[in-house]
């Protein structure tokens, strides 16, 4: 097995080729600052950091095409309440895509701790031919599928504007969808341009944009999608058509 980097670099998954049909896919998020600690900046419940946290990783495994197969999550603080907060979100999360998946965990025991902090990787598995990337083509239409929202915007697990781990399922089964990138700190214009500059292609942005381009979205509340038709689901998130694909 040897390191390899098929995967462009503006996404926020490593590839390392394993035997010589499969990929691991790999996917890493942090979050601190972000509890009920005193020194925490945004208050939230454990749990909900432990969802959103799983959340985006698992986004970022299933929309190469991946499949989840293990999750570490590395918790900077006590094992109870904090510790036992944040893996009863990972386990919730992992509940909503009915996926059973082993879970190695570390706590602080050492140290008293006044900020909350957590690391979550998931690793995948995808056949190569299997592989979702880089699909995007000259005439597809840019979609924004969800709101980007950041620190306190993002609080309810039961928010329709925020992108979910089952849409992007959802988006997955569609013949027509090309690329689907979760967006985070980059924000819709960061992640697509990349997207486009490293196919060799460009962004005609619509006039009137429904939500703002340059702002963050935080825990991928959002994601993007790029397709040659109509883009529908039956999904409660809002569908914004932001731009159109065209070549140099």
């Amino acid at each position: 097995m040897y390191f390899e980097n098929p995967i462009a670099p503006y996404r926020d998954v490593n590839l390392v080729t394993l035997l010589e049909d499969f990929y691991l896919a790999i996917a890493c998020d942090s979050c601190g600052g972000v509890g009920e600690k005193e020194m925490d900046v945004v208050k939230a419940s454990p749990y909900i950091v432990g969802r959103f946290t799983t959340r985006l990783n698992l986004m970022e495994i299933l929309s190469v095409g991946a499949t989840p197969k293990a999750l570490t999550a590395a918790i900077c603080n006590e094992p109870n309440p904090t510790g036992k907060g944040i893996l009863m979100g990972i386990e919730d999360e992992l509940k909503e895509l009915s996926i059973n998946l082993p879970i190695t965990i570390s706590t602080e025991k050492n140290m008293k701790t006044c900020q909350t902090g957590v690391g979550i990787t998931v690793v995948g598995l995808v056949e190569k031919q299997h592989l979702r990337l880089n699909k995007t083509k000259a005439g597809d239409t840019l979609y924004c599928v969800g709101v980007p929202k950041v620190g306190n915007e993002v609080s309810l697990l039961e928010d329709t504007e925020i992108a979910t781990s089952t849409l992007v399922r959802e988006l997955l089964k569609k013949p027509d969808v090309h690329d689907i990138i979760p967006v985070g700190s980059k924000g819709i214009k960061g992640e697509a341009e990349m997207l486009t500059a490293f196919l060799g292609l460009k962004l005609y942005w619509n006039e009137i944009l429904p939500v703002d381009i340059k702002k963050t979205a935080g825990p991928a509340t959002c994601v993007l999608v790029t397709s040659p038709t109509e883009l529908k689901i039956s999904m409660p998130q809002p569908v914004f058509p932001l731009a159109t694909v065209y070549s140099n």
